[in-house]
């Protein structure tokens, strides 16, 4: 296939990218290529914030959505038809600073200046997608819009500072309209294929297109985000010959609800859909998700990654899986025309081993609606609030009849065992009891019989032993018939977030 140039809408222009690596990253060019090294390189994985940029692209619907991104981790392919912002963009023609500039150096939020870029973008994005004409974003918002970004000098309070000060500030508009107009454009209507040095990057269009590639190139990278891949090139220097793109894949991003014959309905959730989409829909019906979503990474890696990425990866240590096993999802996998469901537990076989075949891929999951009488909530143990890998990650479903008797429970766990894992033994301990202490305390000593967990520089083993089973405990105090205590009783930052309200 004969190559076809890169397309990105930078500085009020097109730019048309050749002779690139298919693996070169966004921040590499900007500042190796463009010159515009504003934006900074800091960690090279994307935890850092130094590199954040905010990039357009359109939706389905034609209308334009601004997210912060990290540019060291975003494969410059993977940005054709959109549009980048760095922060050069930001001050005016004429020489006047944004008000998120203004207020970073009024507000005394910038000292050695070397993150400083990275958090005005951060700010931009909180600035372009908040509603100007309502109040201005809560602590909550700022902190989340904040999450990706790491102060090495100032100290957050003047950047909070500054995030609310700038709401303040006469308001400069940005025409989303008319950069709709730019990336209409630049939208493609075939496939991509980039070549560069023997190495390729295809992005489909369609669902039947990239069925037909993951045939064609069965060993080829599936890529989403590269919020995982990236790093297998920045920090791994690993060699990707062969990349399969699916963000401009239509249909992938698809948030559905369906109801089969015999009347259970669940939710679809495309292999594409970004975290932060999927986790909106998720939280409309499981709404005890909350903090589970805002503790998954930071929101420029929520802005990247794909559900369908953290479930595919299957990493032991991936926060979504532990939640959507315990709710009885299935995965749907996808070869040529077949497609084909099961079990999400039952895709995982063992440490990076999983049930897809040659050419498969996965399309999305099914995510079963809530039941009457189920009682669903899950548990992050880390040492940092925010962008912290797990050490025990916990998700407990049980469903109880109108006797309060546990007709089902399903408990899974990340970060103790090789694979996303469920504590058959504490459910089968738990299967037609009474909802009770006893019960609670039966299942915790069956759990011994699911899991051996491994220490290293995350937790030891019998701390996560022990975690495990008081995760369960917890639950049960939340979740008894008789007087269940309430979040602010249990959690230690709820109990901070009222402490500083009274």
């Amino acid at each position: 296939m004969e190559t076809q140039n890169i397309r990105i809408y930078y500085r009020g222009k097109v730019h048309e990218i050749a002779g690139q690596a298919t693996t070169r990253t966004l921040l590499q060019f900007l500042r190796e290529d463009l010159r515009a090294t504003g934006t900074k390189e800091g960690c090279a994985e994307g935890d850092c914030g130094a590199c954040t940029v905010v990039v357009g692209e359109l939706d389905a619907e034609g209308s334009v959505s601004m997210r912060a991104v990290n540019a060291c981790i975003q494969f410059l392919p993977a940005l054709d038809g959109k549009a980048v912002y760095t922060i050069e963009d930001l001050r005016a023609p004429d020489g006047s600073l944004h008000p998120v500039q203004r207020a970073l150096v009024e507000l005394h939020g910038s000292q050695c200046g070397f993150c400083t870029p990275g958090f005005a973008m951060s700010m931009w994005g909180l600035y372009l997608n908040h509603d100007h004409g309502g109040p201005r974003p809560s602590r909550e918002e700022i902190d989340t819009a904040l999450s990706g970004n790491l102060c090495r000098c100032t100290g957050y309070r003047p950047i909070i500072d500054a995030a609310v000060a700038m709401f303040d500030m006469p308001a400069v508009p940005f025409d989303r309209a008319a950069l709709a107009r730019v990336l209409q454009t630049l939208r493609r209507e075939q496939a991509l294929c980039y070549q560069h040095g023997g190495h390729v990057f295809h992005a489909p269009r369609t669902m039947d297109e990239l069925a037909a590639m993951r045939l064609a190139w069965p060993q080829a990278r599936i890529v989403a985000g590269s919020t995982d891949v990236g790093l297998w090139v920045t920090k791994q220097l690993r060699d990707l010959p062969e990349l399969i793109y699916i963000g401009q894949v239509a249909g992938l991003r698809e948030i559905s609800h369906e109801v089969s014959r015999d009347g259970e309905g669940h939710m679809y959730i495309g292999a594409g859909a970004l975290l932060n989409d999927a986790f909106a829909a998720l939280l409309t019906h499981y709404p005890d998700l909350d903090e589970l979503h805002r503790r998954f990474a930071s929101l420029p890696i929520r802005n990247a990654g794909t559900l369908g990425g953290n479930v595919a990866n299957g990493s032991p240590i991936g926060d979504s899986m532990p939640a959507l096993i315990a709710l009885g999802t299935r995965i749907v996998l996808r070869q040529g025309n077949r497609v084909r469901d099961m079990a999400l537990e039952d895709f995982y076989l063992d440490y990076q081993k999983n049930a897809l075949e040659t050419g498969e891929f996965v399309q999305g999951i099914k995510v079963p609606l809530p039941a009457m009488g189920r009682r669903f909530r899950t548990y992050k143990l880390s040492k940092r609030f925010d962008q912290d890998i797990s050490a025990v990650c916990a998700a407990f479903a049980v469903s109880l009849d109108g006797e309060g008797v546990i007709r089902e429970a399903r408990i899974a766990y990340g970060g103790v065992a090789a694979i996303p894992k469920r504590a058959l033994h504490a459910e089968q301990a738990m299967r037609d009891m009474p909802w009770t202490e006893a019960t609670a305390r039966a299942a915790m000593q069956a759990m011994q019989e699911d899991y051996k967990p491994l220490s290293d520089m995350r937790a030891s083993s019998e701390y996560r032993e022990l975690a495990a089973r008081n995760l369960l405990m917890r639950f049960f105090l939340e979740t008894r018939p008789d007087a269940p205590l309430q979040a602010d009783q249990l959690n230690v930052f709820a109990c901070a977030a009222g402490k500083e309200a009274a």
